[in-house]
């Protein structure tokens, strides 16, 4: 299995640093918060790895991450033109992925769990596509899934729901099959002018092909100030729960 990391956008929520620096290059604890979701993948023995961003980053990952004999994995680079939506970065890395199944990861998602457990779910599952969720407390600032938690399928999927169906949060964890391109030609660009993954992931729940799995750690979507410093503050004392490290 391969993985893809999408790593680009604009970052508007973390301004005036994101002027300067890519989010994804902001610190986490000791490591720039790109490394976390490089480090979960190599823990899940996912060692082909595409990251994509716009044209002008591309250039800042390679200086970071060429060389790094820590992470010891194969990275290669994909240009996204613009941010124009998850599904829009997603449909670059076909080529890439070469007909596997494969794990999409937001750069800017930092969690706890190991995803091994997950991708050997999914190995497992015959098609499709799986999706992890963590219950939250402010349902009302995520894409909520409605679920079937006797045959562990997904119902729907709302984003940003006035009414929220659940408190369960989809977060930026995604497994898919090959027919996830095939999906991404179907939908239409949203309100906001983006392709957005939850489109893409209702075509799935159509064909009820969507499974899900629970994340039981701390998650954070780094995406603010705030959260930011929560991702740190997480990952250090995850860090020195290790031994050798003060």
């Amino acid at each position: 299995m391969k993985g893809v990391i999408l790593a680009g956008g604009k970052g508007s929520r973390l301004a005036p640093l994101t002027k300067i620096f890519n989010k994804h290059l902001l610190p986490v604890g000791p490591y720039p918060m790109i490394y976390w979701s490089l480090f979960k993948l190599k823990e899940a023995g996912i060692l082909d790895v595409m990251v994509i961003s716009q044209a002008e980053q591309i250039p800042l990952f390679q200086k970071l991450l060429e060389g790094d004999q820590e992470l010891g994995m194969n990275i290669v680079y994909q240009v996204q033109p613009e941010a124009s939506g998850i599904s829009d970065g997603l449909s670059y890395a076909k080529p890439f992925v070469e007909g596997e199944k494969f794990v999409l990861m937001l750069g800017d998602n930092v969690f706890e769990d190991s995803l091994s457990p997950f991708v050997d779910a999914f190995q497992r599952q015959e098609s499709g596509a799986k999706v992890l969720l963590k219950e939250v407390t402010d349902p009302k600032r995520f894409g909520i899934a409605e679920i079937d938690a006797v045959h562990q399928r997904i119902v729907s999927i709302e984003e940003k729901p006035e009414h929220p169906r659940s408190s369960y949060c989809v977060t930026g964890i995604y497994f898919y099959d090959q027919e996830v391109f095939q999906y991404i030609e179907k939908i239409s660009p949203s309100d906001r002018g983006e392709l957005e993954i939850t489109d893409v992931n209702n075509l799935y729940i159509s064909n009820s092909q969507l499974t899900y799995d629970m994340l039981k750690g701390w998650w954070i979507d780094a995406g603010t100030h705030e959260s930011l410093h929560q991702a740190s503050t997480k990952m250090f004392e995850t860090m020195k729960k290790k031994e050798g490290y003060e």
